[in-house]
This record gives C-alpha cells, sequence and structure tokens, in this order.
C-alpha cells in the first residue's frame, strides 16, 4: 500500500506542477481531485493521513462555478478522512457518546477541554457579529481545518509508529516548498521583476488559489515585495499566497527535517557531537536545514527575524532548566541541536548580496538593503511599523468596549471601522493574540494562551521521557521552533493561513500526543 501512496503522491505533484503552469487547464481540476479522494476512500486511513500531510501545500483550488472558484481540495479531503475515522470507530462507542456525552467529556485531557471551550466562545462571539454569515463561515472554516488534527491525534495515541512516520513525512513537503522558494530567487536572474509579477501574480497563484485571490493580489495588494524608498526588492513566498505564512510553514515543518537529517547519526554519535560540521560529514542530508533557514530569511518577513533573535533567551531558559532538572545527557542533545540556531544568523551574510542583487530588484540595489530592512524592525517610523502600532491601539480599544465576546469571529475589519469584505484581503490585528481578544474576547485570548503552554510544555516532557531516538529530537526542536512561531504572532496572525494552520494542527497532535517508546537512544 505504501508503494500505491507514493505514486499517488508523484501524480498529484506532477499534475499540481502542469495546473499552476499552465499546461493543463483548470476545468480539469475536478476530475483530478476526484482521482485523489477516491484513494483517500478507499486506502488504509494511515495512507490516508500521511497523503494528506505530505500534500498540505499543494492542495489546489476547485473551479466549481466562474464565480466561485476558491474552494480548497483539503476541504474535503480532510472532511473524507474524519468521516471514514467517525465511523471507522465502534458503534457501540458512537452510541455512548451519543448516551453519556457528559461522562465521556470528564474522560477527555485537559488539552481537549481548553479547545472545546474555545470553540464554544467562538460560537458565542458570532452573537456580537455585525456579520452572522461571515462570522458561521469563519467558524466552520477552523472546524474543517481542526477535523485532520483529531483524527492524527487518535491514531497516533493508538499507533506510536504511525506518529514516527508521520513526523518523518512532514519533511517532505516542506523541503519542497523550500527548493521552490530558493527557485523563484534562482529566476529573477533570468526575468525582470515585472515578468516574474505576471507570472506569479497573475498566472500561477490564480491557477493554484482561484480567482478572488488573484484580484486581491494583483489588485487590493500582497506581501511579495519590501519597499526601501525607491528600493523595491522581492520576498520569497514560495507556494503560499503571502510571504508570512511561508516561513511559519518552514519553522513548523524543520523539527521533522532535522528528525530525517539526524536519523543515520548513531546514539552515542548523536549525544557526543560536539560540531554542526562533525554531523555533516557523517549525513549530509544536514545541508537542508541551512537551506531551509536561508529561504525563511528570504521571505523578507522582520518579525520572523526579530522572533528568532527572542528564540535565544528561550533557548538560554531551556539550557539552564536541563541543567538544574535535566539528566547530563538531554542538556548535551538540547545544546547541540539549538546550536544550529547560530547558523540562521550567519546565513544573513548570504542573504546580503542576495537582498543587494541588480537581478533581484526593480532598481538596482546596495549593500545596506538587507541592513535597513533589519533596522527597520525597531524603527518605528517605518511605515509598516507604524500602521501595525496605530492597528494595536485600536484593538485595545476595541478589546476594552467587547472585552467578552468581542466583536464576533471573522468579523475584526469592523475593530478598524473598514469594509467587511477585507477580511478575505487579509485585514487583521497583525498579532495573533490581539485578533482572539478583539475577534472572541479577553477569557478566549486566556484560554488560548493556556494552550499554548501546555503545547511547549507537552513537548518538554515528551524530550524528557522519551527513548525513541525520533521523538527526542522532534520535541527537542520543536521546543525551539514552537516558540519561534509564537514569538513571531507578537507581529502578524498569519497562522490563520489554511497552509500554515494544518501543519501547526498535525505538530499539536504529535507533541500533544504523551506515550513514549521504551526504544533507547
Amino acid at each position: 500500500m505504501r508503494k500505491l501512496l507514493n505514486i499517488i503522491f508523484v501524480f498529484e505533484l506532477a499534475m499540481f506542477g502542469l495546473i499552476i503552469l499552465g499546461i493543463m487547464p483548470r476545468w480539469i481540476v475536478p476530475y483530478f481531485v476526484l482521482i485523489l479522494a477516491g484513494y483517500v476512500i478507499f486506502a488504509p486511513i494511515e495512507d490516508g493521513v500521511t497523503f494528506f500531510v505530505r500534500s498540505i501545500p499543494f492542495f489546489i483550488a476547485i473551479p466549481v462555478t466562474a464565480t466561485f472558484d476558491n474552494f480548497n481540495t483539503w476541504r474535503i479531503i480532510s472532511a473524507i478522512l474524519f468521516l471514514k475515522w467517525f465511523f471507522g470507530n465502534s458503534v457501540s462507542e458512537i452510541l455512548e457518546w451519543v448516551r453519556q456525552p457528559f461522562t465521556r467529556l470528564k474522560k477527555l485531557n485537559f488539552s481537549s477541554i481548553l479547545l472545546i471551550v474555545i470553540l464554544l466562545f467562538a460560537i458565542l462571539s458570532i452573537t456580537q457579529a455585525e456579520n452572522y454569515l461571515l462570522a458561521v463561515k469563519r467558524g466552520l472554516y477552523f472546524i474543517n481545518l481542526s477535523l485532520i488534527g483529531i483524527v492524527a491525534y487518535d491514531l497516533f495515541n493508538k499507533k506510536e509508529q504511525f506518529r514516527e512516520n508521520i513526523i518523518k513525512n512532514l519533511a517532505i513537503p516542506t523541503i519542497i516548498v523550500a527548493m521552490v522558494g530558493l527557485a523563484q530567487v534562482v529566476s529573477t536572474y533570468f526575468v525582470d521583476i515585472y515578468q516574474f509579477m505576471a507570472l506569479w501574480g497573475e498566472g500561477i497563484q490564480c491557477r493554484q488559489f482561484g480567482a478572488e485571490w488573484c484580484n486581491i493580489a494583483v489588485r487590493v495588494g500582497n506581501t511579495w515585495l519590501a519597499y526601501f524608498g525607491d528600493q523595491l526588492s522581492l520576498r520569497v513566498f514560495s507556494l503560499f499566497p503571502d510571504s508570512h505564512s511561508f516561513p511559519i510553514f518552514l519553522l513548523l515543518g524543520l523539527p521533522s527535517v532535522f528528525v530525517v537529517a539526524l536519523k543515520k547519526l548513531s546514539p552515542e554519535k548523536f549525544i557526543n557531537s560536539q560540531s554542526i560540521f562533525k554531523t555533516a560529514s557523517v549525513n549530509k542530508t544536514v545541508i537542508l536545514i541551512p537551506v531551509i533557514f536561508l529561504a525563511a530569511i528570504l521571505s523578507g518577513t522582520r518579525g520572523i527575524w526579530a522572533a528568532g533573535a527572542g528564540t535565544l533567551f528561550v533557548v538560554l531558559f531551556l539550557v539552564f532548566l536541563l541543567k538544574k532538572y535535566g539528566h547530563a545527557s538531554q542538556q548535551k542533545i538540547f545544546t547541540y541541536l539549538s546550536s544550529y540556531l547560530i547558523l540562521f544568523f550567519l546565513l544573513f551574510t548570504v542573504a546580503f548580496p542576495i537582498f543587494a542583487s541588480p537581478q533581484f530588484l526593480v532598481s538596482k540595489g546596495n549593500s545596506l538593503i538587507l541592513r535597513n530592512r533589519i533596522k527597520s524592525i525597531i524603527d518605528f517610523g517605518e511605515t509598516s511599523n507604524s500602521q501595525r502600532i496605530e492597528i494595536w491601539k485600536k484593538s485595545l480599544v476595541s478589546i476594552v468596549k467587547h472585552p467578552l465576546l468581542g466583536v464576533g469571529i471573522g468579523n475584526f475589519p469592523v475593530v478598524l471601522k473598514q469594509d467587511l469584505r477585507l477580511a478575505k484581503a487579509g485585514s487583521s490585528a497583525h498579532n495573533l493574540y490581539l485578533q482572539i481578544a478583539a475577534e472572541m474576547g479577553i477569557p478566549a485570548l486566556f484560554l488560548s494562551l493556556c494552550f499554548f503552554w501546555l503545547l511547549i510544555k507537552n513537548a518538554y516532557q515528551n524530550f524528557i521521557e522519551s527513548r525513541n531516538q525520533t521523538f527526542i529530537i522532534y520535541n527537542a526542536t520543536a521546543l525551539i521552533f514552537i516558540p519561534w512561531v509564537l514569538l513571531y504572532l507578537l507581529s502578524d496572525a498569519a497562522i490563520f493561513d489554511e497552509r500554515a494552520f494544518l501543519i501547526f494542527v498535525i505538530t499539536t497532535a504529535a507533541v500533544l500526543n504523551k506515550k513514549t517508546s521504551a526504544k533507547t537512544i
């Protein structure tokens, strides 16, 4: 069955590439999706989930009608997997949920209860919405996104080997989208920026996400460019709608890449490795880690850069914690894995000439471009920063006015007195935590913070308790990259992009599952 899984995945990649490049027409997409749906229906559910995880960035929008062509394939595939899982459980178990829902709820763990209560606040916030339909659609969107997480969590709990398999498979889409991102950079040496934008904005993005997003990206605005006065440079976004969700996906996929890159390292060498370069001589796939770091830097997302610096303090705290309470080998492992962060900052010297390259810009560049971009992180006079601060102020005012249930999920444009249609164009608080409080109320924010804390706590516990090399590496690096993403979300809400949210859901399912193997490292 694994051979068929690989064949279907390669088929999907080939069709995806042919369609977004315009070689094959979009009208063929519904038939293509029927083939994928048929595979997921008849394949073992474990293979279906594995296929879904591999395919997260490659799901394509379905042209249902001429005016409704942005309904994405993942919505159908996740619903099929959920229904297959739900009805695959014993009838008696389903009936028990119907007959004794409160008894079954008592058996749920704390993280599940938190998510249910957050969902209740999201539903209650609809009563405050200016546009009820928009709020309901937003709520259904998040429920649809979360279905795959429920399935994955249950399967992880029942089959530890499957969790290990999914962790490794997450590396596949992470590596592919990073390579596509770097290919975007290379392509700018052969076409000018206008040709590039025509290719992506009016071509690939239209075929991948549908006309509605295409119109927003081309006519309303996008995050594909960075401005420095008259200077204009491309920000890598790969197969994502923007350059903000792209690095989030990379960071959340990096723990899986670490697992794959270090899999050939023997337990003794893994614990005693003193340098990254020694590891690279043992396993050449380690080179993937700096490649992905470079792709994240070239996204030009300043919040990611700043959050990377903030993550250093998290790492230092965890090293101190492990030194005081952990085993010596655990401290060595975490110190070694976190030392890869050095590469992230060293790679800015590689990014310098790329950002300054004249082929990469509309106008001729200079070596100060990246330096100016970095300085703008703390320059409160820089346009995007001043706009963010103004949005944060308005968000706080709205939270004070609507502290309990907010203005309604999906209705954030109300906070800024904008047209509600701008919700689809990315109108947000540019801060995940303010966004949650503004839309669903302060209690929902508090519960969300509790959930994020629980996620980090579980990653730490899994790291120190596991004896399986895969889980040790995955959870140790999750302790680096999950806080990195959460810190970045102080300046953005890009986690709400469906591709970023889906990988976050899978990551959450893997980390919250606390079963550990007796296999020693």
